[in-house]
């Protein structure tokens, strides 16, 4: 039976976000709108307005939705609270002050008034939103990057799920004499490739801090040996006649579309592949999630998962910045973080919320978050927009067969040059 102080507390948290200071006023969010909808967010805003009297949310969302955004925060009228999706220059907007620090909302109370709302977050995702020690965005949904394959279609072929480089090697070997492509990618988008092999294979070769080193434009990181390697093995596989034939013309939807159709065994994708899909889905087809196979006796650590986040953010001219931090506590509160995954089905930023009942495609991402004893993450895509475009053409070109593995990293080592050189570029340090 709860005392009557834990009762106070509970209602205090539903009157007033759980920091003890009364929430009013208006409430503007935008979001952007991708495979999750917004409709989440809806009735998140309308549970939090009768929870909160003199409460008024409104919520916008667009799948082009930073275009939106953006020239209101050039005109410093910004939403209070804002998601603004893959298409926004977020540390540009940090650069720029446009951004609402948010240590002192996190070490205050958490939604529910038990401990820090800090404490509430997984601190690896944390992480992915702070610069120089400050945290200027906040983790919702966690992205766990992998390949997919459909466990029928292996179990009726007899083909096991490989767990390493060599395992890989003699499936596709296999996969390929009945006539099916081993692997679909998305050409259309290279990052896919990029974080679907390249990187993963990097830190099986050299371990994680071969990728720090990138990221932070150590000077030879980029054509070092793990890198090259890793490039080598992507070429090997491409050399072989391992990829689906043209999926380096393919939109992701398009690749993951030929997968599901059976023309390819495996694909890169993250764990939000099936919420993608399940529109074109094939009657009677089931996908899995698997780590991407590692290199046998390589320096990294075979559990490493590469991990994304989608940020959401308070900017500094928000006219109710207070109620914006309010309403975002009440969305990640471990019963609506539960409620997400369970009715989008994917893993969240929140500690705890993984213990909700799992839809089955993501039972084996969760359980590699679980078992991950370092997670890290592709930062630079977002921190250095120009060199993250020459990596993406200097891969794609490497997949066209136009360059080989040895001047693709010379490529990638001279645009971190460039970068690393350009004192007009603001810098930034991953951290593990």
């Amino acid at each position: 039976m709860y005392s009557l102080l834990a009762l106070v507390a509970c209602a205090l948290a539903a009157c007033n976000g759980g920091d003890g200071s009364k929430v009013e006023g208006a409430i503007e969010v935008m979001a952007f709108k991708g495979g999750y909808g917004i409709d989440m967010y809806e009735s998140a805003a309308k549970e939090f307005q009768e929870k909160n009297p003199g409460v008024t949310v409104s919520v916008s969302g667009n799948p082009r939705v930073w275009e939106q955004i953006r020239p209101r925060m050039v005109a410093e009228n910004p939403p209070d609270l804002m998601f603004p999706g893959w298409g926004m220059d977020h540390w540009a907007l940090v650069e720029e002050g446009q951004l609402r620090e948010l240590d002192s909302a996190l070490d205050g109370p958490a939604y529910d008034g038990k401990g820090t709302w800090r404490e509430t977050f997984d601190p690896n995702m944390l992480k992915l939103g702070q610069k120089d020690g400050k945290t200027f965005m906040l983790p919702y949904y966690i992205m766990v990057f992998g390949w997919w394959y459909d466990p029928a279609v292996f179990a009726k072929n007899g083909w096991t799920p490989p767990t390493n480089w060599d395992e890989l090697l003699t499936l596709c070997e296999r996969i390929k004499a009945k006539g099916v492509a081993p692997i679909a990618y998305q050409g259309q988008y290279p990052y896919y490739m990029i974080e679907g092999m390249l990187y993963p294979w990097v830190v099986s070769l050299g371990g994680v801090q071969a990728i720090v080193d990138a990221q932070n434009l150590v000077p030879g990181a980029w054509n070092s040996e793990p890198m090259l390697k890793a490039a080598e093995m992507i070429d090997t596989l491409n050399e072989k006649g391992y990829f689906l034939e043209g999926s380096t013309g393919m939109s992701h939807t398009e690749s993951q579309t030929q997968f599901l159709n059976g023309k390819a065994a495996m694909v890169p994708c993250g764990s939000w592949m099936e919420s993608e899909m399940k529109e074109v889905m094939p009657k009677g087809v089931t996908i899995e999630f698997m780590r991407v196979p590692v290199v046998a006796g390589g320096k990294g650590d075979p559990t490493a998962l590469l991990v994304g986040v989608e940020p959401w953010m308070v900017p500094t001219h928000a006219k109710n910045a207070d109620g914006a931090i309010a309403l975002y506590k009440y969305m990640t509160s471990l019963p609506k973080a539960k409620e997400f995954v369970e009715k989008k089905g994917t893993l969240m930023a929140i500690v705890g919320s993984d213990q909700a009942k799992l839809p089955r495609v993501l039972e084996k991402p969760a359980a590699a978050v679980r078992e991950a004893k370092t997670l890290y993450a592709n930062q630079h895509r977002q921190w250095y927009p120009s060199m993250q475009k020459e990596i993406e053409g200097a891969i794609t070109s490497m997949l066209n067969r136009e360059i080989t593995p040895k001047q693709f990293v010379d490529r990638c080592e001279a645009a971190a040059e460039k970068t690393r050189n350009d004192a007009s570029i603001p810098k930034y340090k991953m951290s593990l």
